[in-house]
């Protein structure tokens, strides 16, 4: 049998329910989510530009060039500190959603998909094939709209290699982040957290001076 019922957005969901009244399926309105409108015209014309041009410039420059990655990150409006390296091969969705920290790093392969605002603190190190997700879907919607949820890197935090930080999801000042570990809630500051998902493990010494200004 088919339940119809109403989302808190007014919108029909179908849900296939069997015998013995369990749900067994849900009804997607996928051409209702292709025809939303999701960026601002401006915001299309910018990420085309990103892709065609941005993008292939950033790939192809060699690793040294940190100013002129710098430099053209900056002009396609993220806000970039001195003394910033992001290496060639990182993949960014959208340059202008990005705030990155005096000395923040970013390393081979890893992944900003910033539709949201990905904030990275100073001193912070997101290292290779690390994988920052600002971009999600309301799966309790029939329409499945996109949502941009920012993500946070505090100052001298540590994403290791592979790791997946989350829609929403802070990473406290001087926090780790295990390799491949799964962050899907935030981590509190100076906590070693690693698994899937995430849980704490120890905790992070004090440095032995200050990485303040």
């Amino acid at each position: 049998m088919v339940d119809r019922t109403q989302s808190t957005s007014g919108l029909r969901v179908d849900r296939l329910i069997d015998e013995y009244g369990t749900v067994i399926g849900m009804h997607i309105d996928i051409q209702a989510n292709r025809q939303a409108r999701k960026w601002s015209r401006k915001q299309l014309v910018g990420r085309a530009i990103w892709e065609m041009i941005g993008a292939p410039l950033f790939a192809l420059s060699p690793r040294p060039l940190w100013v002129f990655r710098r430099a053209l990150l900056r002009s396609f409006g993220a806000r970039i500190a001195s003394g910033v390296h992001v290496f060639p091969t990182v993949k960014i969705a959208i340059p202008w959603n990005l705030d990155l920290g005096k000395d923040a790093a970013v390393g081979d392969g890893a992944i900003l998909y910033s539709l949201g605002q990905i904030r990275i603190g100073p001193r912070a190190t997101v290292s290779q094939y690390a994988h920052l997700c600002a971009g999600t879907h309301d799966h309790r919607l029939a329409t499945f709209p996109l949502l941009k949820v920012p993500i946070e890197i505090g100052e001298g935090a540590w994403v290791c290699a592979d790791a997946f930080v989350g829609p929403g999801v802070s990473v406290g000042p001087f926090a780790i982040l295990a390799a491949r570990a799964v962050a899907n809630k935030d981590i509190s500051a100076r906590t070693i957290a690693a698994g899937n998902p995430a849980r704490p493990v120890g905790n992070r010494n004090e440095p032995e001076q200050s990485l303040s200004p």
